[in-house]
Formats: structure tokens, C-alpha cells, sequence
């Protein structure tokens, strides 16, 4: 076990201690310290999985379960240690106002290049049962009915649904496998596991789910027919929920590479490693990182990144066998004038790449900062010239800002570059600092034509120099100090002070 200090909130100061297995990252020392109640010091695992565990092992257990069955608090906990299952929020706090269920991570169920079946299958039973049990002692409370008097519902009677599964962690899992994500047999891997999920989650219930065919991984199509032959018997079960998990506190938790069935789109952590699923996939493929880095280096692509359209394709595969699937991202190459008209804003990454450029443009010095998107386009752009007068350094930073907005409400780049690059006005002359230029008709027309150069692959020529901004270029000042407010053949007046 090992001892941190994480914070909920970015913003705050206040931290807060958190106990946790040494194996575990940051990242989910800061899920379980969100998970806990707000009020509290230290949070502790034992501690916090302790309150749902214990209330689970307290609810009595199913008619159909073995007499001689161990507590199911156990299997729990030792599933949590192994980030292979863990509770959603809802039952973490025990709300009465959310809907239970758990959080299984598929690439946790994968050992040597071959998928767990019947562990995947046993962790799916003791989640099902655990969800059920809880819901029979509960559901009089749930309802209004006090049980002193009157005997509660017999299980199964409800209407709706009692609990969810989500499963998460698919493309992790895939590389562990040896599949692409954007192929058919890492899609009908998917698929078969989405049908074995429901199979079993509504085993016994009123619309049980029949056997089906899985090629791509004939151990758990046998598993499937074994798993009805054994559940014929029941009956009036309670329906259980079951799908993709959304981005939140539990993932991180369960430390998943990409939540839900989305795929891994950087092929580094954030800690600037090669991911577990990397690493997997340069093994599949017979390489070594040092390999790997070889090829990188000599131009070639050692592993080809998913097409933009494989996410879509692979939600549109599960989505006849899930009941809940996360809303799929708009397509970044939607058309752009729809994105207007819906008012559609793309929202920038909390932490941004880009880069600042210090330039001066006859003599008038100007700082350039871009901000990035996820996938290195441009999506904001700041200005600030400063040295000039306040009006013209707000007008400027000003400007920027409306080009960020722009940018972000999906107006191509190429459109700001065709409208303000070798535009006119003061200050305008030659450009130093920077050899995208070297001479500028305004610190627009540079700071465009700069950013066609880095964003668009374009580098624009110099427009030529006209006798009439010539005259009113400043001084050749390397990153000195401003001219003043207005060009350098304005007179100035100055008073003079005798001393003595």
C-alpha cells in the first residue's frame, strides 16, 4: 500500500490522503478520492469498498444460489484489487436515487495472449446475483412499503430494469488479444462479447437471450451454449441492464486505457511511456520498442492508427446488443457550415500543444501564442503587441480572441489566411525573429502567413514593398523597445528641464 496526497479538484488547494495499493496510478488515487464522501480527511480503500461490500454480504442470498456458497464480499474485493471489476458511482455511495451496477474491465480478463472466458463468465454471475440481491432487500424501502407488516415483492415482480453492467477497456483488451480495432475480427470480438454479456445478464429473466454463433472466438460461443443449458431451470429473475461504459470516476479507477468501447488514440500515457496496449501490439507484431523506434525513424509506421470512421463502425457493431452505449462523437470532418448553423463548439483540451513566437514587425515587437486541439490543428490564437498603445493592444488581443472563437466553431484556418494575409496598415516593415517572413505589411499579414506555414504547409512569399510604407517603417531595433504610439516620423514633443 502506498500513501498520497491528490487534490478533486484542479483548482483547489485543499488535498487530501489517500491510502491505496502501490500498484495503482495517481490517476486512480484521484477517482477514489472523488468517489468518497465529500465531508472526511484520509481515504482509505479498505475503508471506502468496505461500506458497499458489507452491504451487499448483509442482503440475503438468492433461492437458486448453493447452500454452501462463500460470501460474495470476498470475490468483490478481490476483483476490485485486480482493477478487473469495480462498483459504478451509484452503488458506491449507495444512492437510493441511482440506478446500481459495475464497472468490468475487459483487458483485465486477458493472460497470455487468450481471453478468460470462464473467469469473464464467473465475474458476470457474482455481479448479476449481487445486483439482484440488493435489489430484493431494498425494493420495499424503494417503493414506500414498510416490510413490518406486509411481505415483500417476490423477486422479479418489478417492472424495469434493477441494474446495469458496462464493460469498458475494449481496445486495450483487443491489442492484449492481438486484434486491430479497425478490423472485422476485432469487431466481431465485440460483438461476441456483447451477446455473451446479455446472455448471461438476463439468464432466467422473461426474455431471455438465445445462443449465437462467435468464429472469431469459438471458446465463448461454447461457453454461451454451456451457461443456457445450466439456466434453463430459472425463472422470474429481474432484468439487468448491460452496454459500454461513458468517461468518469470508475475508469480512472480501474486505470483503463479508453473508456467504454472507444479506441486508444495516443499510442503514450501521460507520464510520456508507451501504453500497455502499445506495447502489446508491437509484441503481436514481432517488435521490439527499439524496433519500433527504428522504423519510426527511418519514415516507416510501425503500427497504423484507426481510421476516423473505425469508431463509429464499431458502435454501430454492438449497438443491436447493448441497452446503453455512449453517445458517439460527431465526426470531426462534418460538414462545416452545419456545425454553424447548430451552433456546435469544439471544445479545447485542458492542457493545449502549440507554440509562442516572438517577432518584431518594423521594429514594433509582437508575442504570438497558439493554442491545439487534440489532433495538432490550430483552435485558439492570441495577439498582444507590447509596446503599443492600450486601445491598439486590446484591439489586437481582442482580435484574437475572435479568431479562437471561430476556429472553434469549425471555420477552416485557410479562410482567416485568404482574408487577412498581405493586409495594410501600420506597423509594417521588416520582420525579424522569425525567417517564415522577412518583410510584413501589417502584423496581421505576418502573423497569418506565419501560422499558414506551421498549420497549413504553406509558406506565402512576401508581398512587395510599396515607396509608401517604406517611409514609415521604424528603426531597425532587434527586440528593443516600442517607437511609441504611432510611426516614427511622427513629431514628438518634448520639454526640456535645465539642471544647475
Amino acid at each position: 500500500m502506498r500513501t498520497l496526497q491528490t487534490s478533486t479538484d484542479p483548482d483547489s488547494a485543499a488535498l487530501r490522503t489517500v491510502t491505496l495499493p502501490s500498484v495503482w496510478s495517481d490517476d486512480a488515487a484521484q477517482a477514489l478520492a472523488q468517489l468518497a464522501p465529500a465531508e472526511g480527511g484520509s481515504v482509505r480503500l479498505a475503508s471506502e469498498a468496505a461500506r458497499w461490500v458489507e452491504l451487499i454480504d448483509s442482503t440475503p442470498p438468492l433461492p437458486h444460489a448453493q447452500q454452501d456458497a462463500p460470501p460474495v464480499g470476498r470475490s468483490l474485493s478481490c476483483l476490485l484489487l485486480m482493477q478487473q471489476m469495480a462498483p459504478n458511482r451509484a452503488l458506491w455511495r449507495n444512492d437510493p436515487d441511482g440506478q446500481p451496477g459495475f464497472v468490468v474491465r475487459l483487458s483485465g480478463f486477458v493472460q497470455d495472449g487468450l481471453f478468460a472466458t470462464e473467469h469473464f463468465a464467473a465475474c458476470l454471475k457474482l455481479a448479476c446475483d449481487s445486483l439482484r440481491r440488493l435489489d430484493a432487500a431494498q425494493r420495499p424501502y424503494r417503493s414506500g412499503e414498510l416490510p413490518l407488516f406486509d411481505e415483500p415483492a417476490p423477486i422479479g415482480s418489478q417492472d424495469g430494469p434493477i441494474g446495469i453492467i458496462l464493460l469498458t477497456d475494449l481496445d486495450a483488451c483487443l491489442a492484449a488479444l492481438g486484434l486491430d480495432y479497425d478490423s472485422n475480427e476485432g469487431r466481431n470480438f465485440a460483438k461476441g462479447i456483447s451477446q455473451f454479456t446479455r446472455l448471461i445478464a438476463r439468464a432466467g429473466t422473461a426474455s431471455p437471450d438465445t445462443v449465437f454463433s462467435c468464429p472469431q472466438a469459438p471458446d465463448i460461443e461454447q461457453a454461451a451454449i454451456a451457461i443456457q443449458t445450466a439456466t434453463q431451470s430459472l425463472s422470474g429473475l429481474a432484468m439487468i441492464e448491460t452496454g459500454f461504459s461513458s468517461p468518469g470516476e470508475v475508469d480512472a479507477l480501474l486505470d483503463v486505457e479508453a473508456c467504454g468501447l472507444g479506441p486508444v488514440f495516443s499510442l503514450v500515457n501521460g507520464r510520456g511511456g508507451l501504453r500497455q496496449s502499445t506495447l502489446n501490439r508491437l509484441a503481436h507484431k514481432g517488435l521490439s520498442p527499439e524496433a519500433a523506434l527504428a522504423l519510426a525513424l527511418d519514415g516507416q509506421a510501425p503500427l497504423q492508427p484507426a481510421r476516423a470512421d473505425a469508431h463509429a463502425q464499431m458502435h454501430e457493431t454492438v449497438l443491436p446488443f447493448c441497452d446503453h452505449l455512449p453517445a458517439l462523437p460527431e465526426p470531426e470532418m462534418d460538414d462545416m457550415r452545419e456545425k454553424l448553423g447548430r451552433g456546435v463548439r469544439r471544445p479545447l483540451p485542458m492542457r493545449q500543444g502549440g507554440f509562442s513566437q516572438r517577432a518584431a514587425i518594423g521594429g514594433h515587437r509582437l508575442f504570438m501564442r497558439t493554442g491545439e486541439f487534440e489532433d495538432g490543428t490550430l483552435g485558439s490564437l492570441s495577439l498582444t503587441p507590447p509596446r503599443e498603445s492600450p486601445m491598439a493592444r486590446g484591439l489586437m488581443e481582442c482580435f484574437g480572441q475572435a479568431v479562437s472563437i471561430g476556429l472553434q466553431f469549425g471555420v477552416p484556418l485557410d479562410v482567416f489566411v485568404e482574408q487577412f494575409a498581405y493586409s495594410r496598415f501600420g506597423a509594417c516593415g521588416t520582420v525579424e525573429g522569425d525567417d517564415v517572413a522577412s518583410y510584413a505589411t501589417s502584423m496581421l499579414d505576418y502573423a497569418f502567413r506565419a501560422l499558414s506555414d506551421a498549420y497549413l504547409g504553406q509558406r506565402m512569399p512576401d508581398a512587395p514593398v510599396d515607396s509608401g510604407e517604406k517611409q514609415h517603417e521604424a528603426p531597425m531595433l532587434p527586440f528593443g523597445p516600442g517607437q511609441g504610439d504611432g510611426p516614427a516620423s511622427r513629431p514628438r514633443n518634448r520639454k526640456l528641464r535645465l539642471v544647475g
